[in-house]
C-alpha cells in the first residue's frame, strides 16, 4: 500500500506517467498496474487518464491529501526509530529563495555541530516552488519570506528581517548619497531578478508605490550573477542588506539604505504542519529558534 501512495506522490510531482515511474525506480507499466490496483481497492477513479496525464479526480485529490499523510508518518516513525538506536543520521533537504541562500549557513553550520552525522542538500527555489515541494514531502524544510504572501498549511520560525540597499558604483548616479528614495531608484540602471521570484514583485511593488515603474534593463534568477553586473559600474541593484554585506562589498561599490519607506520583509523557516515531525526536522526547528535572536540582530 505504501509502495501505491509513493506512485501518486510521484504523479503529482511529475504530471507524466513515464517521469513518474522513472522517479519510482520502476518501469511505467508497473506503475499504472500499481495505480489500478489502489483505485480496485477504493473503488472509485483516483486518475484522469488518456494519451498522457491529465489530472486526478476529485476523489484522487482526497486519496492525494492522504498519502502525503500517510507517507510522510511512515518515513516519520523509520526516522523516530532509527533516531533512538542511532542518533540523528540521514539527508536533511532544504530550498530556499534566492536572497536568503547566503544565510543558510548560519543554521546549518551549528546544527551540524550538534548532529555530526547528518548530510545537507541546499536548493534555490522560488517561494512558490519551496511550498510545492513541501506538499510533495520533497525537501524537509525552506527558507523564506513569512509575511508578503500567503504560505499555506506550515509551521514557521521567523529568523531575520530583510532590508534593502541599493548596490551601485559610488562614481555612478545616487553613489555619493547617505540614502536614496525607491522614486529615485527607478531611474537608475537597474538588473533585478526575474519576476517569478517573490523579491521581485517586492520590489515592483515598492516602486509602484513610489509612482513608478519596474523597467530593468537586466533580469537573471542569479543573485551571484545580478551583483557581477553591478561590479562593473554599468549596473546598479536592489539587494537585501544582509546579502549585501555577505557578499563583501569592496570599493567602489556601496550599498545606500533605500528609505521613503523604508520597507522590511520577514524572512524565517517554513517545515510541514504535521505532528509528530521527523528527528531531523524537529532538530532544526530547535536550532532556528536557538539562533534567531543573534541573527536577526546582525
Amino acid at each position: 500500500m505504501i509502495d501505491k501512495l509513493g506512485f501518486i506522490l510521484a504523479l503529482a510531482r511529475e504530471h507524466h506517467f513515464g517521469r513518474a515511474a522513472e522517479s519510482c525506480g520502476v518501469t511505467q507499466p508497473t506503475l499504472s498496474a500499481g495505480l489500478k490496483q489502489l483505485e480496485e481497492q477504493m473503488g472509485v477513479l483516483l486518475v484522469n487518464r488518456g494519451s498522457r496525464f491529465q489530472g486526478f479526480t476529485p476523489e484522487g485529490e482526497r486519496v492525494l491529501e492522504w498519502a502525503r499523510r500517510i507517507v510522510s508518518d511512515t518515513r516519520t516513525m523509520r526516522e523516530e526509530i532509527n533516531a533512538l538506536r542511532h542518533g540523528l543520521t540521514g539527508r536533511l533537504r532544504i530550498a530556499a529563495i534566492p536572497t536568503a541562500l547566503a544565510m543558510v549557513a548560519a543554521l546549518t553550520t551549528p546544527y551540524r555541530e550538534r548532529h555530526p552525522n547528518v548530510q545537507f542538500t541546499i536548493w534555490s527555489r522560488t517561494s512558490i516552488q519551496i511550498l510545492d515541494l513541501l506538499d510533495n514531502l520533497e525537501i524537509d524544510a525552506g527558507i523564506t519570506y513569512l509575511g508578503n504572501e500567503p504560505v499555506g498549511r506550515v509551521n514557521t520560525v521567523p529568523l531575520y528581517r530583510e532590508r534593502y540597499r541599493l548596490l551601485t558604483s559610488s562614481d555612478a548616479p545616487l553613489g555619493n548619497r547617505d540614502t536614496v528614495t525607491w522614486a529615485e531608484v527607478a531611474d537608475v540602471p537597474l538588473c533585478l531578478l526575474t519576476p517569478d521570484m517573490q523579491n521581485r514583485r517586492i520590489i515592483d511593488g515598492l516602486l509602484k508605490s513610489a509612482g513608478k515603474e519596474s523597467k530593468p534593463t537586466l533580469e537573471s534568477d542569479s543573485m551571484i550573477l545580478l551583483f557581477a553586473h553591478v561590479r562593473t559600474g554599468r549596473w546598479a541593484s536592489v539587494m537585501p542588506a544582509k546579502l549585501a554585506e555577505t557578499l563583501g562589498l569592496t570599493i567602489p561599490i556601496r550599498a545606500i539604505p533605500i528609505t521613503d519607506p523604508e520597507a522590511v520583509q520577514t524572512i524565517g523557516l517554513v517545515v510541514p504542519a504535521r505532528e509528530p515531525m521527523m528527528p531531523i526536522t524537529s532538530a532544526l526547528v530547535v536550532e532556528a529558534k536557538r539562533i534567531a535572536p543573534q541573527l536577526d540582530a546582525v
